[in-house]
């Protein structure tokens, strides 16, 4: 794939063929995930809880730029929700060769003023949602010999952060689970990675600064969400197949081991 600058979408063929579900995929990082594995050739399932306007939006954009899109609404803790998903996106498309677990909540809030409905409902959406769409698209990726799953990890997860310990156990959880599947599917020819984002560029949320800090990053500048996904894309293509098992931090340099 040719080398691009920061934000650009490059187009090619490396995916075409392939079916990619994408949770979360109405904004932020989702959206761009969803546009550059359209660019890349793959037909798009775009997932989201309640956000319909904005997936709606994605899916028009793929589809205006020659892609194939269509919008599945499910919220991901509901187990009988993601099989009926995943069975309207094979019913839709015929199979799904890549799922992009990217469907998160971010809060902050005090351990000691934390309600365990709280704690509960963020490691839910991170860990349980991530078990129910690997279950329901790993038997139709068996089935096609092979496939990859790309989690959204956080920095946070090793690194710790105040004020969100249920967002650091839930994401230091969904590594473990990346390590373990990919030494249980790789067998099945299924590659299995996850890619953490630096400090972000902007958000979507009105009335709030640009998450992150720059000063703490060597190459001085905060992460664009296309960034993210041009990995993302890379993991998912035929270059990438013996990667597996692995966190992929874009961030910059701020985190090195």
């Amino acid at each position: 794939m040719a080398a691009a600058a920061p934000g650009a979408v490059v187009k090619g063929t490396e995916l075409k063929g392939k079916v990619a579900l994408i949770t979360g995929a109405g904004r932020n990082i989702g959206r761009a995930i969803a546009l550059d594995l359209a660019a890349g050739g793959a037909a798009i399932a775009v997932n989201t809880r309640k956000s319909r306007d904005d997936a709606e939006k994605v899916a028009q954009e793929i589809r205006d730029a020659g892609g194939q899109a269509d919008v599945f609404m499910a919220d991901i803790v509901d187990a009988g929700a993601v099989n009926a998903m995943v069975d309207g996106i094979v019913k839709r498309f015929g199979k799904v060769d890549i799922l992009v677990l990217n469907a998160s909540v971010r809060k902050e809030t005090p351990f000691m003023e934390m309600s365990f409905e709280e704690w509960k409902s963020l490691i839910s959406i991170t860990l349980d949602g991530s078990f129910h769409c690997t279950k329901a698209c790993l038997p139709h990726m068996v089935k096609a010999g092979g496939g990859s799953i790309v989690t959204l990890g956080g920095a946070n997860a090793l690194s710790g952060s105040p004020k969100r310990v249920h967002g650091s156990t839930g994401k230091h959880g969904l590594w473990g689970m990346t390590r373990a599947l990919a030494k249980e599917l790789g067998p099945h020819g299924i590659n299995v990675n996850c890619v953490v984002p630096g400090p972000m560029i902007g958000t979507a949320q009105p009335g709030r600064s640009p998450r992150g800090d720059a000063s703490g990053v060597p190459l001085g500048r905060r992460v664009e969400y296309e960034e993210i996904a041009t990995l993302t894309r890379y993991l998912c293509g035929p270059g990438a197949r013996m990667v597996s098992g692995q966190l992929l931090y874009v961030d910059g340099g701020q985190q090195i081991f």
